[in-house]
């Protein structure tokens, strides 16, 4: 593929080779069937192995280190919140299964890596591939350089297999995992995902019909019409309003004008013949009211129509509100003509329901005009406006605090002890995550700024792992074996049947809500797409925020554990 290049182009600037790898990388990644896709972190590594065998050039450790620690702290950034709500009460057994999956996984992989006489470069490789946790590689290799008795040679040659072994078992065991939880489980069953995920979400609603969550409902529209209907005449706005929301539409008027003249907004307001107002409605409800023949003709007023929206992200705080369900919010005065867009809980986004309770720290996106939108804001919390500027002093200061808790070792038998700082740098990531979920008003990491830290640094950190383990591909490979492949399959399917067997027969989980449970207890991103796909719902999400969670944390701990378990 690149025997044109020249190596010594790239000897004295690495740095071009590794972004050119990076490309490659996600290019690779990009490879799909159906909700199955290769993935950019396996891309880049499977391309840092070849262009490393290739060209043989060795990267400086500090560039992957750099990188590795950023990717743990966003890690632990991003599921901090849903770490920490998992340990309360209603979370509780979904943290015990998560712990069932990977404890399973760790002693499956430890006891097929002594069978086949792995040392700890294989056998991290063997966990995190077989289990798709990526973290696995860097933590591994902070783990072998510290094992006292080896050589550098040796600590080199160990690290290596890591990524290795990760990138033989990782593909299949990601396609196993989403094949056994969105297919193979639910037929040999017999269970109907997508009518188990309707019947559930129906119950959820406790029968009650959800306008805001239907396919294309969540567009707020805007028309203008003139009062051609006698009916309307003389009848106040709020009259008007009152009669829609008892006939279970939510229909407002938001401006209107007389005579030319765009009146002050009250509810108060009594509508006249020949005044033009302008209507803000959910979709289905506009079309259901049928406003032309309710109304009169439609307008066409810019003006009218054209006054400032806003969308606005506002934390749940106010005690008022808080215990309140979906349903309860929208019919307290201060939502007329104001819409829940989305709702996020412990920082990712939460498929509500008309009963789901609004709980403190839950982020709301509200939607609507701008002089209704501010105040319904304030009613119910702290209003957090968008932001694309990263708080650097709050990361700066959590990975450097990260890496400082990390540093200090203790030692077991002769072998050091300690978190490493990029063990630290995951610690002070869930807390600051956690703080940040609680207190959303400071600590901000908008989504671009956590991609390049979370995904781009993990992909640019395992590129490098790649590129400098490319030499010794073919030997390492050839060392380990078919076997790998084999028993790497069956390590990532027997902690999903253990999980299942605990979850479905012992704990009585949903079947739908368990499917997610699982993909997240083995941090498989590729299984909840394709169980989402399969049960054409987004109610298994429920269960996999928190596990996914609980097991990034323990997975990525595992990368240590078996190391030292092997030595």
């Amino acid at each position: 593929m690149i025997d044109f290049l020249d190596r010594n182009i790239f000897t004295p600037h690495p740095e071009l080779l590794v972004f050119i790898t990076v490309a490659l990388g996600f290019l690779v990644g990009k490879i799909r069937y159906k909700a199955i896709a290769l993935g950019s972190v396996t891309g880049c590594l499977i391309m840092g192995l070849v262009v490393g065998a290739q060209l043989g050039i060795e990267i400086e450790a500090t560039v992957k280190n750099l990188f590795f620690t950023m990717f743990l702290f966003a890690l632990g950034y991003r599921v901090g919140p849903q770490f920490f709500r998992g340990l309360k009460k209603d979370g509780i057994p979904q943290v015990v299964n998560a712990i069932v999956v990977c404890v399973t996984g760790l002693l499956v992989c430890w006891g097929f890596a002594a069978f086949l006489g792995y040392g700890p470069g294989l056998s991290a490789g063997l966990l995190g591939g077989a289990l798709t946790q990526s973290a696995v590689i860097g933590v591994a290799g902070d783990a072998i350089s510290s094992l006292p008795g080896l050589s550098p040679d040796q600590v080199k040659e160990q690290s290596n297999l890591v990524a290795i072994g990760y990138a033989v078992t990782y593909p299949l065991g990601t396609i196993l995992a989403a094949l056994l939880l969105a297919s193979i489980l639910p037929r040999l069953y017999k269970r109907d995902l997508a009518a188990e995920s309707a019947a559930l979400a129906t119950e959820m609603d406790a029968g009650q019909d959800n306008p805001d969550l239907h396919e294309g409902y969540y567009e707020i529209v805007l028309r203008a019409y003139t009062i051609q209907r006698p009916e309307l005449v003389g009848r106040t706005i709020e009259d008007f309003e009152q009669q829609q929301k008892a006939l279970g539409r939510r229909v407002y008027i938001t401006r209107v004008r007389r005579d030319g003249t765009i009146l002050d907004h009250t509810q108060n307001t009594v509508l006249a013949e020949g005044d033009v107002i302008a209507v803000s409605a959910l979709r289905g409800s506009l079309v259901e009211f049928d406003a032309r023949s309710h109304i009169g003709a439609e307008a066409d007023d810019v003006e009218l129509l054209g006054y400032q929206t806003q969308t606005l992200h506002v934390v749940a705080s106010e005690k008022a509100q808080l215990g309140k369900t979906i349903a309860e919010l929208r019919a307290e005065p201060f939502m007329v003509g104001v819409f829940v867009d989305k709702l996020y809980r412990s920082g990712a986004e939460f498929p509500y329901r008309l009963s789901t309770e609004l709980e403190r720290g839950d982020t709301v996106i509200l939607s609507g005009p701008k002089r209704l939108v501010d105040p319904a804001g304030k009613a119910i919390g702290k209003p957090v406006p968008t932001s694309f500027a990263t708080d650097m002093i709050w990361v700066g200061l959590g990975i450097f605090l990260g890496g400082c808790i990390g540093i200090p070792a203790l030692k077991a038998g002769g072998i050091p002890i300690s978190l490493s700082t990029s063990g630290g740098a995951l610690i002070m990531g869930l807390v600051f995550g956690w703080i940040r979920g609680k207190y959303p008003t400071f600590g901000n990491v908008p989504p671009g700024a956590q991609w390049f830290m979370d995904t781009f640094g993990l992909c640019l950190f395992v590129a490098v792992v790649g590129i400098n383990a490319g030499p010794s591909f073919t030997s390492g490979l050839s060392q380990a074996g078919w076997g790998l492949l084999v028993f790497g399959a069956i390590a990532t399917v027997i902690p999903l049947l253990v999980g299942f067997f605990v979850g479905h027969h012992i704990q009585k989980i949903r079947f739908p809500i368990l499917m997610g449970v699982l993909a997240g207890g083995q941090t498989t991103t590729a299984a909840i797409g394709a169980i989402n796909e399969s049960s054409k719902s987004q109610i298994p999400t429920l269960g996999y925020t928190v596990p996914y969670a609980i097991a990034n944390v323990l997975l990525t701990i595992w990368g240590a554990v078996i190391v030292l378990l092997h030595h």
